[in-house]
């Protein structure tokens, strides 16, 4: 067996016992596929893997296409910034996408969904922090956002993501997302990745995306 392919089953295993030493339902595992070839894929999803998340739309294209004709059951995530000139292509590949984090892109993903006859899943993402460098929607403007992506733009709104602060605590980030989630009424929370994926686990996580934990170093 190949070594990484065995590391994904041990990642699994423990991902697993972990959610259920601390009575927590077991999250979807996400592998981060982000610079990984096409070629590189397959053993994974021979053994099993299927959940899987990009960033860029343009490198999904090249490489997905392909490999889901063989694997139908493919459940393809967007987790990277959505260009508006991207939003066609996005809503025809990606089965959910989780970083809808503007009036504008969420109008733009409603009306390519409208016209493709597709209804992908939708995350908000969630500006956690309060950080100028990234984007997202703020904790204050959460309830009125969602509110417009559903009634306005007709939005599968299903879920919440964020990325913590990287030299902060998660924990603290990780109960807020959960108690946002919860006062919402929505049941998936994409949060957690390959330093902080157990407290992401202790405080609700439903999805954690793991990159380097899975492909090791890229780029």
């Amino acid at each position: 067996m190949d070594d990484k392919v065995a590391q994904y089953r041990e990642i699994q295993r423990r991902i697993r016992d972990f959610a259920v030493s601390h009575g927590c339902t077991p999250p979807i595992l996400l592998s981060a596929s982000k610079e990984v070839e096409a070629e590189r894929l397959k053993p994974y999803l021979a053994a099993g893997m299927r959940h899987f998340g990009e960033n860029r739309v343009q490198e999904a294209l090249d490489k997905w296409p392909g490999l889901m004709g063989c694997y139908p059951d493919i459940r393809l995530h967007a987790i990277g910034p959505l260009q508006s000139n991207k939003v066609r292509d996005a809503v025809a590949l990606f089965d959910v996408i989780e970083t809808i984090n503007r009036d504008k892109i969420a109008g733009l993903v409603a009306d390519e969904a409208v016209r493709q006859g597709r209804r992908p899943e939708c995350f908000i993402q969630v500006n956690i922090g309060r950080e100028e460098q990234k984007s997202g929607i703020d904790v204050s403007e959460l309830e009125q956002f969602l509110l417009r992506c559903r009634d306005v733009h007709g939005l599968n709104v299903t879920g919440l993501m964020t990325v913590p602060p990287a030299e902060m605590a998660a924990a603290p980030y990780f109960a807020l997302l959960k108690r946002c989630a919860d006062m919402l009424g929505l049941k998936k929370i994409s949060m957690g990745m390959s330093g902080d994926w157990e407290s992401a686990i202790r405080f609700g996580s439903t999805e954690i995306r793991l990159g380097t934990a899975l492909f090791g170093q890229r780029g």
